[in-house]
């Protein structure tokens, strides 16, 4: 990682952190209950991807969590699924479960300008041979938007899931949401590139296009072409899978 993304990533926390200090109310008042907002969410999925990868052999998921936000921006969650990829990749692996921490801190630079900094813990309970190298991962992250476009930074502290001698592998991601204005469809576009330091044909780039039907009430459904041009030769798993080729993906979340 270089000594300038360091700075930057270091400059938009102290941007954000100065922001959420110059309201008055929040300095002054004591936190209230009123000041927190405590939503949850359920997914079932065809499929769980991550990063355009196979994260169930091609079998449903099932997947939910919460996201516990403060009136100044900072906020707290946790994200869970079921998994197979590791016992995919290894019989002597049992980690059915992949379980997210993370907290940061969400504002604006200006009008139509959102930010968002913080940690993300992804943690595979499970039982592992001797000197298997721990999937867990720690990435730092920063994104800047722009009115429906998102752009999303992230550097692994730690080993890359499990990927021996890669940390500070990164990913780049830009997405954007486009409401059509017609019978509550949004417009889902994705694209990514992960790099993995010190694996040879490890890094590659994966992108999405969708579409997303709101119900109201916090019901939505997604639909969705995922693809990558990940190497093969890196990314088939046991059962003989190529980990990234291209797929659908359909979903139906409920956000409480």
């Amino acid at each position: 990682m270089s000594r300038n993304t360091l700075a930057a990533l270091a400059l938009l926390a102290l941007s954000a952190t100065a922001q959420a200090s110059d309201a008055p109310a929040a300095a002054e008042t004591p936190a209230t209950a009123s000041d927190f907002t405590l939503t949850a969410n359920v997914t079932l999925a065809s499929q769980y991807r991550y990063r355009g990868l196979m994260q169930t052999n091609n079998k449903p998921a099932i997947q939910g969590g919460f996201d516990l936000a403060h009136a100044s921006g900072f906020y707290l969650g946790n994200w869970n699924s079921n998994i197979s990829w590791l016992n995919d990749s290894n019989s002597d692996v049992s980690a059915p479960v992949e379980m997210d921490f993370y907290g940061g801190y969400k504002g604006n630079l200006a009008q139509d300008v959102p930010v968002d900094v913080g940690v993300l813990q992804y943690y595979y309970p499970g039982d592992y041979p001797s000197g298997y190298t721990s999937p867990d991962t720690t990435e730092l992250y920063a994104g800047i938007g722009y009115g429906p476009l998102m752009f999303k930074y992230s550097i692994a502290m730690t080993n890359l899931f499990g990927f021996a001698d890669s940390k500070y592998s990164q990913y780049f991601d830009l997405s954007g949401n486009f409401d059509t204005g017609v019978w509550g469809l949004t417009v889902n576009a994705h694209v990514g590139r992960q790099t993995v330091r010190n694996v040879d044909n490890g890094s590659y780039t994966d992108w999405k296009l969708g579409l997303t039907k709101d119900f109201g009430q916090g019901l939505s459904v997604s639909l969705a072409y995922l693809d990558t041009n990940a190497d093969r030769a890196v990314y088939t798993n046991t059962r003989g899978r190529d980990m990234g080729r291209a797929t659908g993906l359909l979903s139906l979340t409920k956000v409480f």
